[in-house]
């Protein structure tokens, strides 16, 4: 299996986009085991990287991000990691990780040393690719779930955020950052240019906003977009497009709108 990444990454011209395509295969073999060790029963998927593999989004992701929606009596962070472990050593890959579980949300990173040097990325070998996964324990009520059937790099049956509540979340992320990162304009203007996609779970992000020290009023379903708009109206579009570039294909045409005038449009304001 690991000679499938050297031939995927080598069929790629660009550096950029190989380290993407290597991270995003890798991100597929480690919710492949997390899959088998049952992970997926107790935890719910979402952020960037579930935008991607659920829904077909443009743009690469660095992190797994998870919540803990089942029972927590069947939640294992470190038996999770190490399966992983087991199942990438065992495709010839090293793993080494680096895990802080004392706190609410769980973190660990799965790094592969020497990787990028055998893929051609970097000169040096020390320098080293990671994944960060993330699992929220204590995640705000509310969230819609549902379970899908997904086919990249590996047939993958996971447990999800809804499409609601993945706006939702990203709404909150947006609104609660203490800065704003171009991934997440560009998340914005990807969910809200589709006009098949549901409106958020206000129920969900009024609850995350709550969690996080949120004063204002509660967001409805008539104000959420004025409140985003003016959160955002400041935005430095450089910064922006500075950010996004290295997630996106060389052909992504969407970067083409990523301005204030195209916020304002699918904001509706």
């Amino acid at each position: 299996m690991k000679e499938y990444l050297i031939n995927l990454v080598q069929s790629s011209r660009d550096p950029t986009r190989g380290r993407n395509l290597a991270r995003e295969y890798l991100q597929a073999l480690i919710l492949g085991s997390l899959q088998r060790v049952g992970a997926m029963i107790p935890l719910a998927f979402h952020g960037g990287t579930a935008l991607r593999f659920l829904h077909g989004s443009q743009r690469y992701s660095e992190d797994l991000d998870f919540t803990l929606e089942g029972n927590r009596e069947n939640y294992e962070f470190r038996t999770y990691l190490k399966s992983i472990r087991s199942d990438l050593e065992a495709q010839g890959y090293e793993v080494v990780l680096k895990i802080s579980d004392q706190r609410v949300v769980h973190s660990a990173f799965v790094s592969f040393p020497g990787l990028p040097y055998e893929l051609n990325f970097f000169p040096n070998f020390d320098e080293i690719l990671s994944i960060k996964l993330e699992v929220d324990t204590n995640p705000p009520t509310g969230a819609g779930l549902q379970i899908s059937l997904v086919r990249k790099y590996v047939v993958l049956r996971l447990q999800h955020h809804d499409q609601a509540s993945l706006l939702a979340g990203k709404l909150h992320t947006i609104l609660q950052r203490p800065f704003l990162k171009g991934r997440d304009l560009y998340d914005l203007i990807w969910y809200l240019s589709d006009p098949d996609w549901p409106e958020p779970n206000m129920t969900l992000l009024n609850n995350a906003l709550v969690q996080t020290g949120w004063n204002a009023e509660p967001l409805t379903s008539s104000t959420w977009r004025h409140v985003v708009g003016r959160h955002l109206a400041k935005a430095d579009w450089d910064i922006v497009l500075m950010d996004i570039r290295p997630f996106l294909e060389p052909d992504d045409q969407l970067i083409e709108l990523l301005n204030q005038d195209t916020l304002s449009q699918v904001l509706d304001l």
